[in-house]
This record gives structure tokens, C-alpha cells and sequence, in this order.
């Protein structure tokens, strides 16, 4: 789905993204991990080509994400809040979401069903603004409008930082069913070795920039984060 030749990201004369290649794929789990500094954000907007690279090249099935759009048809992300338009209350903005990917209000409000558990009934009908939620309130509605779309690439900036045990427990499930049920490709990255590893099918470990490990995710994988991290 995804393939990355000798991409270059540098500011001041410092390299913040160096990869030579990489190939992701339809289906997997990718936890991105590495300390503050390593790059992953970096990484994520220049996959949403939200930044020029200096150099190489980003492919999203098989064409340049730099000279057709067709990508942002089947890729959505929640990076930040900024990724929210927080002067409207949640119903409005994934209404205005859902106008975008050509749906009523009677789909969006069929597919908001399917999520009042991970809602926990501290969302909806509320009558609160955007920008009155809490973080891990204000995530759960980022990621739910990311899905509006029915993505085949979902991007996701440290989604377990601000969300309580229980909803945390919850979205490691709907990651796992949407990769294997919808074959998605799901990149998350995270501070949360524990969670990524429980989640991810592979675990992409960056320093400096660049991929230093390329793990199979699982036990093993955290056992080999805590050995790397230890030491850091």
C-alpha cells in the first residue's frame, strides 16, 4: 500500500526523517515507537504530505502522493486536534464529516451507533462544544470521524496518551478487528510500548530519524523495547 524510497526530511542541516525504504502493507498493525525527538510525527505528515520532503518518495498504491490525490480518498488520520473543527459540537462536525464522504444524516447516525460503547455516553447529545471536551474525549471524536470515511489507511498520533484504561482496552480491540476484518493498514504510534505491542502486528523502532528495528510485534517485540529503552 505504502512505499518509501530514500525519504529525507531535514531542518537546519539536520536530518529529522532519513528512511531508505520501506513498504507497508493491507492488513497490518505498524506501532511506530521511538523517543521524543525520534521523528514519528515527522513521519505522519509527510505521509499526509502536510510537509515538503527534501528529497525521495513517498508511493501510496503505486502512485506519488506529491502528484495525484487519489490517495486522500482512502486515508484518513487524527494527529491532533487540530485535525477538529472545535467550534462545533460533535454531531455537527461528524455530520459535516460524513457531507464530505458523500453521506446523509441518517448514515452518519447509523454508523455513530455502532460506537456509543466507545463513547461511554460522554459524547454525544451533550450539548458542548468541541473545545469543551477533554482530551481523550476530543481523541475518541477525532478517530470516529477518521473512520467516517471507511479508510483503507488510518493514521493515528499517540492514541492511548489521554484515553482512561477502559476506552484504551477498547480501541486496542477495534484496531485488531478493523485490520483483520477490513484488511486496513493501521499505523499508531505511541510511548505505550505495552499497548503497541499488544496491538501491532509490527513494530517499526525509530532513532534519529531512521528505522533502526523492524520487529514482529507480540511478546518478543516488547521484551526487545524494554531491552532497547533501558538503556536509552
Amino acid at each position: 500500500m505504502i512505499k518509501i524510497t530514500n525519504l529525507r526530511k531535514s531542518y537546519n542541516g539536520v536530518d529529522a526523517v532519513k528512511i531508505d525504504h520501506l513498504e507497508l502493507h493491507p492488513g497490518e498493525v505498524i506501532g511506530l515507537v521511538g523517543n521524543n525527538g525520534a521523528g514519528k510525527t515527522t513521519l505522519f505528515r509527510l505521509l499526509l504530505d502536510l510537509i515538503r520532503r527534501n528529497e525521495g518518495e513517498i508511493l501510496s498504491k503505486g502512485n506519488s502522493i506529491t502528484q495525484s490525490e487519489d490517495w486522500k480518498s482512502y486515508t484518513a488520520a487524527y494527529i491532533d486536534e487540530g485535525f477538529l473543527i472545535d467550534y462545533l459540537t460533535p454531531e455537527e462536525f461528524f455530520y459535516f464529516v460524513g457531507k464530505l464522504n458523500q453521506l446523509s444524516k441518517a448514515d452518519v447516525d447509523d454508523f455513530l451507533s455502532s460506537y456509543h460503547v466507545f463513547f461511554d455516553e460522554a459524547i454525544l447529545n451533550k450539548g458542548k462544544y468541541i473545545r469543551d471536551f477533554s482530551k481523550g474525549n476530543q481523541f475518541k471524536i477525532g478517530i470516529i470521524a477518521a473512520l467516517l470515511g471507511n479508510p483503507e489507511l488510518l493514521i493515528l498520533d499517540e492514541p492511548f496518551a489521554n484515553l482512561d484504561p477502559s476506552t484504551q482496552l477498547r480501541l486496542v480491540d477495534m484496531i485488531k478487528s478493523m485490520a483483520m476484518e477490513r484488511k486496513m493498514c493501521i499505523i499508531v504510534s505511541s510511548h505505550d510500548i505495552n499497548h503497541v505491542s499488544e496491538v501491532s502486528s509490527r513494530i517499526l523502532l525509530m532513532e534519529k530519524g531512521s528505522i533502526i528495528k523492524d520487529i514482529v510485534g507480540g511478546e518478543s517485540a516488547y521484551a526487545e523495547m524494554v531491552d532497547y529503552f533501558k538503556i536509552r
